[in-house]
């Protein structure tokens, strides 16, 4: 069985990462059941249904073969003019990065849009969205947790090339933690 995080290669071959990448989806733009890769299995586990009434604004999921910083694969926000069902491997562009706190650690969202929808490919960068659409991806995050007790802070959306740094730094610690053995799920 192929495990979508350790498996699944994030390059693409007609475009160069750190900007275009292979995505993993695990919410559905819409949802407010809060799905995440289990690690150890690859399959995927239903986190809980959110305590707030939020939806998730945009589909979720993860890059392969990165780590973040919260030891997680990492986040990306893929907008597309439709939900993409969870597990779907699809193909992404980076157009900026919203970076939050989330229970006292950072945490990165790559802002992406779905490479294959006619609609969001236009879109290069973050400021080619509306204003209205961060306005609603930043509430989302600094509520979605508060009903819990949970504070999450969330900073300004920034442009596509801070993005690709933390791409670039989650692909590296990725690996600098797998020749070391150091990665969850992983049978050295």
């Amino acid at each position: 069985m192929i495990h979508p995080w350790h498996d699944v290669t994030p390059g693409l071959e007609e475009s160069p990462l750190p900007e275009c990448f292979r995505t993993v989806i695990e919410i559905p733009k819409g949802s407010n059941l809060k799905f995440e890769l289990d690690k150890g299995t690859g399959l995927l586990k239903l986190d809980r249904v959110l305590a707030s009434a939020v939806y998730y604004p945009a589909n979720y999921g993860f890059i392969p073969q990165t780590l973040a910083e919260d030891d997680d694969p990492l986040d990306v926000l893929v907008y597309c003019t439709e939900p993409i069902p969870p597990m779907t491997l699809c193909c992404a562009r980076a157009v900026g990065l919203m970076s939050m706190i989330d229970q006292g650690k950072p945490d990165h969202k790559i802002i992406a849009v779905l490479i294959q929808d006619p609609v969001y490919q236009e879109f290069a960068v973050a400021s080619d969205f509306p204003r209205h659409i961060f306005k609603l991806l930043r509430k989302f995050f600094e509520d979605y947790k508060s009903l819990e007790g949970k504070s999450v802070e969330v900073d300004e959306i920034l442009p596509a090339q801070a993005a690709f740094a933390i791409v670039e730094d989650s692909l590296q610690r990725y690996w600098t933690m797998r020749r070391k053995g150091q990665i969850k799920g992983l049978v050295g």
